[in-house]
Formats: C-alpha cells, sequence, structure tokens
C-alpha cells in the first residue's frame, strides 16, 4: 500500500513536472550562483535523494563542484529555490551568520508531524528556545554524573541483545541501545517493557520524518502523524506523574533532563507548559538516538574491516578494564583515557556521518563570493564537501585515526556536529555513548561482516542495507 501510493505521487509529479518544465522554463536572473533549478516543483531532488539512496550521496555536491568550478552553486530542493554552500569558507560563512544573515530552515512537513504547542511559535523559534536551555544538562560537569548510568544501561544491553549469540544484525541492535539511554538519561524511562512500548511508535515516526509528505491512510508520513500523537500523550503522562514525584520529593532535580525542564524558567522568569515540554522531549529523543545508533553501527563496520584499528581500541579498552575493580562501573576519568578510540571514532564520524548536512534560510539578500544570494532562498551546507575532499583531509578514503592528534583537522572541515552558535549541543553526550559502546563491544568481542561488500544507503543518514549482520567471536575468559 505504501508503495502504491508513493508510486502514484512519483508518476504525478513527473508528468506535471515535464509539461510545465516546457511551459515555465526561464534563464536565472543574472548574479546567482552557477547552477540549473530542474524541473518545476521537484527541481533537483530526486536526484539530490537517489545519489544517497545509491550510497554516495556526495555525488550530488561533487559533480556540481566540478561542473561549474564554483564553491558556491544553486539548484532546487524539496520543493525550494536552494544555493549549496561547499567547503571550508562556505562552512565557516554560513555558521558564523547564524541569526545574522541566515537561519535555520526545515520542510513545511517537519511542523506537521512536530507540531508546535504554541500555536504563534514555528519550529525554528521552537528550537532556538531549546538551545538557550540544553547547554545546563549537556555540558561535561552535568554529564560526568551519567557516565554511571550509560555503562549499567550497557552492560544489560549487552546482556540481552549480544551475549550468547552467534550472529547478530548490528544496526537494530545500536538503534535499540541508544533508545534506551535516551529513554532514560532524558526522562528515567528505564524498564524494557516501557522503553519498547515507545520504541515501535517511535520507528514510525522516525522513517515517517523523511517520507514523501502524503497525508493519507497507510501513508509512512501519515503513519509518522499517528505516532508522533501517540508519543506525546505518553509523554505527558511521564511528565504529569513526575510533577508529583518532584513535590513530594521522590524525584529529584538533576536526575533527568525533564526534571531540568520542568524546574528551569527562561529569561522572562516563565515556565515551560507541560505540552511545550512534551514537544521538545520527543525532538530530543529524535535527535539523541538516530545520529548515535548510525555511529555506533559504522564503528562495528570499520572495526571489522580494519583489524590493525581493532587492536588499537582493544588495547586501549582492556587497560581501562584491568584498572578497575571487579564490577566498577566506568567514570568521567575512563572516558578521558579514551583517546585513541575517540580518535577512531571521529574518523568513523568524517567517513559515514550521521548528519550529512542541513539547511539554512537567507534573512536578507547578501553577496558570498561575488554572487547574490536572495532572501528567502534556502541554503545547504554538505559534510561530505570537506570530509572527502583531498584538500581538506589527503587521502580522504584512507582510515586514519592519526588525523585527531594534536591540533586535528582544520577549522570548519570537520562538521560531524555542525559548527558555530548551531553546533550540537549533545556532541559531548553522543562523544559519552559511543565511548561506552564501544568499550563494551570490544572487550566482549571479535566478529566479521556475514555480508563482506554489503551496501550502505543514505536515507537521510547512513544504514547499512542489510541491518549489518555479523559473526561474533566472544573473548575467552
Amino acid at each position: 500500500m505504501e508503495l502504491f501510493y508513493v508510486s502514484l505521487l512519483s508518476a504525478f509529479v513527473v508528468a506535471v513536472s515535464v509539461f510545465l518544465h516546457f511551459l515555465f522554463s526561464k534563464p536565472a536572473a543574472s548574479g546567482l550562483p552557477p547552477g540549473r533549478t530542474g524541473w518545476p516543483v521537484i527541481g533537483e531532488s530526486l536526484e539530490f535523494l537517489s545519489t544517497g539512496w545509491k550510497g554516495h550521496p556526495e555525488k550530488f555536491i561533487f559533480d556540481r563542484l566540478a561542473r561549474y568550478s564554483s564553491s558556491v552553486f544553486r539548484t532546487h530542493l524539496l520543493g525550494e529555490r536552494a544555493a549549496v554552500f561547499c567547503g571550508a569558507s562556505g562552512n565557516k560563512f554560513l555558521f558564523s551568520n547564524e541569526n545574522k544573515l541566515v537561519r535555520a530552515w526545515w520542510p513545511s512537513s517537519v511542523d506537521k508531524v512536530f507540531p508546535s504547542s504554541s500555536s504563534s511559535s514555528s519550529s525554528q523559534e521552537e528550537a532556538i528556545k531549546m538551545r538557550r536551555m540544553l547547554p545546563g544538562f549537556f555540558k561535561p560537569e552535568a554529564l560526568q554524573r551519567y557516565v554511571g548510568i550509560m555503562d549499567h544501561i550497557a552492560r544489560r544491553h549487552f546482556a540481552d541483545g549480544w551475549e550468547g549469540r552467534d550472529e547478530v544484525v548490528v544496526f537494530p541492535l545500536t538503534k535499540s541501545f541508544t533508545f534506551w539511554l535516551a529513554c532514560r538519561l532524558f526522562v528515567s524511562v528505564e524498564d524494557p517493557a516501557h522503553v519498547e512500548r515507545l520504541g515501535g511508535p517511535f520507528e514510525k515516526l522516525a522513517s515517517g520524518l523523511i517520507s514523501v509528505p502524503v497525508d493519507l491512510p497507510g501513508t509512512p508520513f501519515n503513519k509518522a502523524i499517528k505516532a508522533s500523537n501517540f508519543i506525546r500523550k505518553e509523554l505527558l503522562a511521564i511528565i504529569k506523574q513526575r510533577k508529583v514525584d518532584l513535590d513530594n520529593g521522590s524525584a529529584s532535580a538533576t536526575q533527568d533532563i525533564l526534571s531540568h525542564m520542568l524546574l528551569t524558567s527562561d529569561e522572562s522568569g516563565k515556565f515551560m507548559t507541560e505540552a511545550d515540554i512534551a514537544d521538545k522531549i520527543l525532538g530530543l529523543l529524535i535527535g539523541g538516538h538516530d545520529t548515535a545508533s548510525s555511529a555506533c553501527a559504522f564503528v562495528v563496520k570499520y572495526l571489522a574491516e580494519l583489524p590493525e584499528i581493532y587492536e588499537g581500541v582493544y588495547k586501549e579498552q582492556v587497560e581501562i578494564a584491568n584498572s578497575k575493580k571487579e564490577g566498577e562501573m566506568l567514570n568521567w576519568d575512563d572516558i578521558q583515557k579514551m583517546k585513541y578510540s575517540w580518535n577512531v571514532a571521529c574518523e568513523v564520524l568524517r567517513l559515514a556521518p550521521p548528519l550529512q548536512g542541513a539547511f539554512r534560510e537567507a534573512l536578507t539578500d547578501f553577496t558570498y563570493n561575488g554572487f547574490t544570494i536572495p532572501k528567502g532562498w534556502k541554503l545547504y551546507w554538505s559534510a561530505n564537501s570537506t570530509h572527502i575532499n583531498p584538500e581538506c583531509f589527503p587521502n580522504p578514503k584512507k582510515f586514519d585515526p592519526s588525523r585527531y592528534e594534536g591540533t586535528g583537522p582544520a577549522p570548519y572541515t570537520f562538521v560531524p556536529f555542525g559548527g558555530g552558535p548551531r553546533m550540537c549541543p549533545g556532541k559531548e553526550y553522543a562523544r559519552l555513548e559511543i565511548l561506552v559502546f564501544m568499550h563494551h563491544l570490544v572487550r566482549r568481542f571479535r566478529w566479521e561482516k556475514i555480508i563482506p561488500d554489503e551496501k550502505i544507503v543514505v536515507n537521510p543518514m547512513p544504514i547499512p542495507a542489510k541491518g549489518l549482520p555479523i559473526r561474533l567471536y566472544p573473548h575467552k575468559a
């Protein structure tokens, strides 16, 4: 049924676009970046998306860089006139001009899946409010007390999902791990049954968020809207109970981000409503789960392919484990010792960035590299324009953790978490969960890929097409 809706819509859009292309096609205004807008309505969206589906999202970017010999080019994506900014200079310009010349932008479909409880606020405005609140929870000194909790969840995760098995499919397991962590640390939901109750609808929400925005019964987009409503109701029940628990002293002010939100006011002294908090937690669960699950899965992939890299990570993690007493939990100091492991994780994030790029919107007309960027145009930056660019990373396809030693990559070249004012506030949180995952993984197993040349699909994050099945070889005690 879902395939029928998508096929029907695609056929209609293509037919209309072909007609409109010949009816209304006209040359571009002077002063704009080089490029073309493709077909009306769909523009170059199909090629933009299909290169990712084929596992090579960088092709859309590098083909046009070569064609136009310019670090900025125009196109038409997701129904919008757009300019793509490439290279470190493009990243620096967009990141440095946040809320000056540009602001964050999402397709209007996002507001349908994540409708703001505040009728006067857009998703962009709500995101700005969220970013003002998050640093207090995600700063390193606040996260230190959660390392032990992450370690506890990781032990349970590997005991339940990995140990005693000859083969596993990795990507569903990493999604389960990161979602369990997010549920525990954001809203103190730890019971596996409760996590699973939220997990099913959450999967529908996550997959429908990037689907064709057709709100008809049975479509992924329609399922995402229904799932969003269900999860929001569940969160509201959790929030109401937490308020009671905080009042009677059975919950603490620092136990998770929910307590933090309930007890933190904005600059005017106003507290968020329960519905506002449910909206924010829902967005955090998306952001705090999907990207890390992809990163963890690709850590497994690259360590399977590169035994010498595995040996380096294994040696470091065993040394940390041997320095601890039997049953003692990981702590902040242990995480700081995982320098080689984090360099490996960074190289994974460079070659398979969960965040492929992001959109901005021009707040006013401005000039960049001699070209005019009109107000209202959408602006896209791509991690791949620097991550696999030999000018930024020599021999870019080589897996080389030493790139991050010393001062590391040049500014604005390594951007898996964005940059500038919109640098992902959860960067340190992601670092912790990835390193805790790596610690427990390599201490328990060696492994090999069952499908050596498994295809990678980017939609919109990189995902192993078959989920990355592996064969496990437990270490002897």
